[in-house]
């Protein structure tokens, strides 16, 4: 049992290794909707309950900042990201130049 929770903490810790398969960004942004996620239920439950649920605004708007800020810069980073520069193909001459 120790040796299981012990390679899951390794495992955990090689996320924040420069090199690695995992995105941090995409994992943030999807804690941080996971939160946003939970709120809401909360939210939803304590209205059917009848009472109101006492969380500022401020603390909802800023994991939304967060979710939308971490997804989108691993959707820019992913656009402008690494391209491979292969150089055009040549024309032949069968093609027709204008």
């Amino acid at each position: 049992m120790f040796n299981y929770l012990k390679r899951k903490w390794m495992a955990f810790k090689d996320i924040f290794k420069d090199k690695n398969d995992y995105n941090e960004k995409s994992i943030v942004g999807f804690l941080s909707f996971a939160v946003m996620a939970i709120f809401a239920a909360a939210d939803i439950i304590t209205g059917i309950m009848g009472k109101p649920l006492t969380i500022s605004d401020t603390i909802f708007n800023s994991f939304v900042i967060v979710t939308l800020g971490a997804f989108g810069i691993a959707e820019v980073g992913k656009i402008f990201g690494k391209k491979e520069n292969t150089p055009p193909t040549p024309p032949t001459d069968s093609e027709d130049y204008i």
